[in-house]
C-alpha cells in the first residue's frame, strides 16, 4: 500500500529515526508505557494495551510479572 511504501522509505532515512530509552524504578510503568507505544503505533490493539507485557518475552518474566531483560523493538 502507499502507507507502507512511505513508512519503509522513512525508516532507511537516518535523520528521521528516533531512539528513545525507558529507565524507571520496578512496577512504574515502563512496560505498560512500551504496550501503549506499540498500541498508537497500530502494531498491538488498544484493548491489549497495558495487559499484553509484549516486550516482557521471557517465561520468567511472564510468570513473574517483572522486566528482567531490556529489549528494544522498532515502532515502524
Amino acid at each position: 500500500t502507499k502507507e507502507t511504501d512511505e513508512i519503509l522509505k522513512l525508516m532507511h532515512k537516518i535523520e528521521k529515526i528516533r531512539n528513545i530509552g525507558l529507565v524507571g524504578h520496578i512496577d512504574h510503568g515502563k512496560t505498560t508505557l512500551s504496550d501503549s507505544l506499540l498500541s498508537e503505533a497500530g502494531l498491538l490493539s488498544h484493548d491489549l494495551a497495558g495487559e499484553a507485557r509484549v516486550l516482557d518475552y521471557l517465561e520468567e518474566e511472564q510468570r513473574r510479572g517483572i522486566t528482567m531483560k531490556s529489549t528494544n523493538i522498532s515502532l515502524y
